[in-house]
């Protein structure tokens, strides 16, 4: 008797009850908690089209262009202290990332965003209304996240008025770039009265009690990394961001490989020029 022809693999219907459904269904899960569930957890996503809170602004802000600096540092502002990053549209999944760790270290209340286009702007005040302002001129977004490009440059070397302006308000700060994410809180270990606090991120894991004189240079060149900055709101993280500016000014652009100017070079130079002047902490 001939045997019941069978319908090819191809054409089975997928139950859910064999293996195969199973494994699926247990695949899609770990796509929907390892995607989205991480994003939900950003403040760009925990409080879409927030327009009222006893938390949001006391004025209604119609146009984010007339949002000033010093409206945006006193709302999010908290103990005096503002956590700050400057970046553009296209760092957008980075600042995403970054925005989750903090939010997992309970500080993202603290967060300004500092937009360096508009695009950015709207976007952050439309699902986090007060915590991004942009301080013209606007940036072209297309040209501005090529490193060593130009347009990276004239991004990245607006970085240190913009942290001075927050100082001269009077709140102290934290920067962060965005390419970073927060695995414990850092605040914890701001200990003492220094001026300014940086991540020396060219050692090892140095001892409690180790010095923190400006680490040992690179080829004859110290090497401090801007990537995360603590300044206490005083004369002396005055004096380096306003040394830190001199130095960026001094350096007009060049295209040739050799003399494209950088802003972490002219934070170096600013340090060794005020090391005497300032109380740093390298952590």
């Amino acid at each position: 008797m001939a045997q019941p022809q069978q319908r090819p693999i191809a054409n089975r219907p997928i139950s859910f009850l064999n293996r195969n459904g199973l494994f699926l269904l247990l695949l899609a899960l770990l796509v929907f908690l390892g995607v989205y569930l991480p994003l939900s957890e950003s403040p760009l996503f925990m409080f879409q089209n927030r327009t009222s809170s006893s938390s949001s602004p006391s004025f209604v802000v119609s146009d984010w262009r007339d949002y000033s600096l010093a409206q945006a540092a006193k709302f999010v502002a908290k103990n005096g202290t503002v956590i700050v990053c400057a970046v553009s549209y296209p760092f957008l999944p980075f600042l995403n990332n970054w925005l989750i760790s903090i939010s997992r270290q309970k500080h993202h209340e603290k967060v300004l965003v500092i937009a360096e286009d508009y695009a950015l702007l709207y976007k952050v005040n439309e699902k986090w209304p007060g915590h991004a302002v942009l301080i013209p001129p606007a940036l072209d977004p297309k040209a501005a996240h090529h490193f060593g490009s130009q347009g990276f440059y004239n991004l990245t070397s607006r970085r240190p008025q913009h942290l001075l302006d927050i100082l001269e308000l009077g709140y102290n700060v934290m920067y962060n770039d965005v390419d970073m994410v927060w695995l414990q809180d850092p605040f914890k270990y701001l200990q003492g009265g220094h001026d300014v606090y940086f991540m020396d991120d060219m050692t090892t894991i140095k001892p409690l009690n180790h010095s923190h004189g400006l680490p040992p240079s690179r080829n004859g060149v110290t090497y401090v990394c801007s990537c995360m900055i603590f300044l206490r709101c005083t004369s002396g993280a005055k004096l380096l961001l306003k040394k830190w500016v001199e130095e960026i000014r001094a350096q007009p652009w060049s295209n040739t490989e050799a003399k494209k100017p950088h802003d972490q070079p002219a934070f170096n130079r600013a340090l060794h020029k005020t090391t005497h002047q300032v109380s740093n902490c390298f952590l």
